[in-house]
């Protein structure tokens, strides 16, 4: 189990940064502001319907996060609820009451 949670974290770590890259590379709003990557390489590289390719590869892109961030998310409490008693993960905290003194009456 360990090493699909490490698998799927290089997985993330990968979607991560395609999707920081496709943000960037959007047209700016025509409200002003400055483009983090030439657009007119990006436009010439995939062609005129550039906006709607980077929508929609940046909608694949957040989908993919969510879901593999969710697995993740699911696996590591898999993991933790049902380690055996050898792994070397910390050991449970048992909860015991305390002690309280009574006071003496006279």
């Amino acid at each position: 189990m360990s090493l699909l949670i490490s698998v799927f974290t290089f997985v993330l770590i990968l979607v991560s940064v395609f999707l920081i890259l496709v943000v960037l590379m959007q047209k700016a709003k025509p409200g002003g502001g400055v483009t983090a990557m030439g657009i007119s390489i990006v436009e010439s590289t995939f062609g005129i319907e550039t906006g709607n390719m980077l929508s929609k590869a940046t909608i694949n892109a957040t989908i993919a996060f969510f879901l593999i961030s969710f697995g993740l998310y699911l696996a590591t409490i898999y993991q933790a609820k049902h380690h055996g008693p050898n792994d070397p993960k910390l050991p449970a905290v048992i909860a015991t009451p305390a002690i309280t003194a009574t006071a003496a009456t006279p």
